[in-house]
């Protein structure tokens, strides 16, 4: 029995041993299947991520899958960026609403209108060129057609006049005591927003103790730090901006007196500068040009031949890109920068120059835009000799550059425009009464200040804010 019981010990331990070899024999197989299924996942996955990769390029390059006549096509696009101030109004485009600002739309290439509304306020329209595979931006600046009008002043004010920065206005008090009435400077970027309340929140530089200086003209210096008061110049009162011009000063008759005033704080002691006021106006005039000229030799060599052949310069926008001219004489201006600048809309340009016409040219961007078709000459700081020199006197200049330097502000007709720089969305903020052109904006762009005395005759003239925001 034990004999039999071993040797059925060995049988088993040997049939043991002889199924072994068949598990061994089978591994190769079943490694072989396990690296096939990995192989597959990893060039699924890969595959998965190349067409991912494309699909996403494709598609930030504008192609899209769009149904024509019943069937799906992939089409080139080109993509419109919509913003526009205040945020959250409607975009209409070809007369359709199609979304909201701030959005992206996808458009095949061609011409469209695109019109942006807002309960509240002014629609804005504007003509734009879609391209392939482009981005094109456009940024709607929208104003109330109902503006706020608010007093800044409580007394009456003479005259007020916006310093070269924009960033202070100097006027003057002349229905007080002698102590009150005379000169005043008000910070426009101060944050104590303007209720002038008796002139506490503005500065008040001189008085009418030593001189009559409530009833002098005011000219501000080309750097905006002094102010020149003119005391009892005889000038022209039927068009009170000519105090704005040094040469109208010099040209006048009669006796007068200069004083320079700083204007950061109270003059105890007035400078008369009556002896010297000749080379104090060749100082300041040859300041401008001195400017003038820098910002001329900025340009390309090209670009300057042509401007001094064909511009008038009025003014440079704030930002100093952007140059407001009026036609010298009919020309056609050259493009001057090759290739032009994919995505800019060129729709409004206008290379050929007009005589008299006004117009708007990019620097960056080499792009001319014609502003208004037709007007008289006009004078400016730095030729303001025609104003004394012609007969009948000529204009001054009723185009100021708005604070973000893509647009104006007209005067024209009584009435205050604001238009964009490429001569497009006049829009007429305020058609009320207001004196002369004493109109000028905010520096932030929310308010613009004027001088009126709302056709009160009995009411002395105060500053008052028409608000934009």
């Amino acid at each position: 029995m034990k004999k039999k019981s071993i040797q059925s010990s060995i049988q088993a331990h040997e049939l043991t041993n002889s199924s072994m070899p068949s598990v061994l024999d089978n591994s190769p197989v079943i490694e072989k299947s396990s690296t096939k299924k990995q192989l597959v996942f990893s060039f699924t996955l890969l595959t998965f991520l190349v067409l991912a990769t494309i699909f996403a390029i494709l598609y930030a390059r504008g192609y899209r899958l769009l149904v024509s006549k019943g069937s799906p096509t992939v089409s080139k696009t080109g993509i419109l960026n919509v913003t526009s101030a205040p945020n959250s109004a409607q975009v209409y485009i070809d007369g359709h609403l199609t979304g909201t600002t701030a959005s992206t739309i996808n458009l095949p290439p061609n011409k469209y209108t695109v019109k942006v509304t807002k309960d509240g306020y002014y629609d804005w329209q504007k003509d734009v060129q879609i391209q392939t595979e482009v981005v094109t931006s456009i940024d709607a600046l929208l104003f109330p057609n109902s503006p706020t009008l608010q007093s800044i002043s409580t007394f009456g004010v003479e005259q007020a006049l916006v310093d070269p920065s924009g960033s202070k206005l100097a006027f003057k008090i002349a229905s007080q005591s002698a102590r009150k009435n005379g000169i005043y400077v008000f910070n426009m970027t101060s944050r104590n927003l303007p209720i002038l309340a008796g002139q506490s929140s503005s500065t008040q530089i001189v008085d009418d103790t030593v001189d009559n200086f409530s009833g002098s003209l005011l000219t501000w210096s080309p750097d905006g730090t002094q102010l020149l008061a003119s005391i009892s110049a005889t000038i022209d009162n039927s068009n009170p901006d000519q105090a704005l011009s040094p040469s109208v000063l010099r040209s006048s008759t009669g006796s007068s007196t200069y004083y320079l005033l700083k204007t950061d704080s109270f003059n105890d002691t007035p400078q008369d500068v009556t002896a010297t006021i000749s080379d104090l106006f060749d100082t300041w005039k040859n300041q401008r040009l001195d400017k003038e000229q820098a910002l001329i030799k900025s340009l390309k060599p090209k670009v300057q031949q042509f401007s001094r052949d064909n511009f008038h310069i009025l003014s440079w926008s704030p930002d100093e890109t952007k140059i407001l001219y009026q036609a010298s004489q009919s020309a056609q201006m050259p493009i001057f920068i090759t290739p032009r600048r994919i995505g800019n809309n060129l729709l409004y340009e206008r290379r050929d120059l007009k005589k008299g016409a006004i117009y708007v040219y990019d620097i960056t961007e080499d792009i001319n835009t014609r502003i208004v078709d037709t007007i008289d000459q006009i004078c400016t700081e730095t030729d303001s000799s025609c104003i004394s020199s012609a007969n009948p006197p000529l204009q001054l200049n009723p185009f100021t550059w708005f604070p973000d330097s893509g647009h104006l502000v007209y005067v024209n007709n009584h009435k205050i425009q604001i238009i964009e720089d490429d001569g497009s969305n006049m829009t007429t903020i305020y058609a009320g009464p207001f004196i002369g052109n004493y109109v000028y904006p905010w520096p932030d762009g929310s308010k613009i200040v004027i001088l009126t005395n709302l056709n009160n005759p009995s009411v002395s003239p105060t500053l008052y804010t028409i608000g934009l925001k």
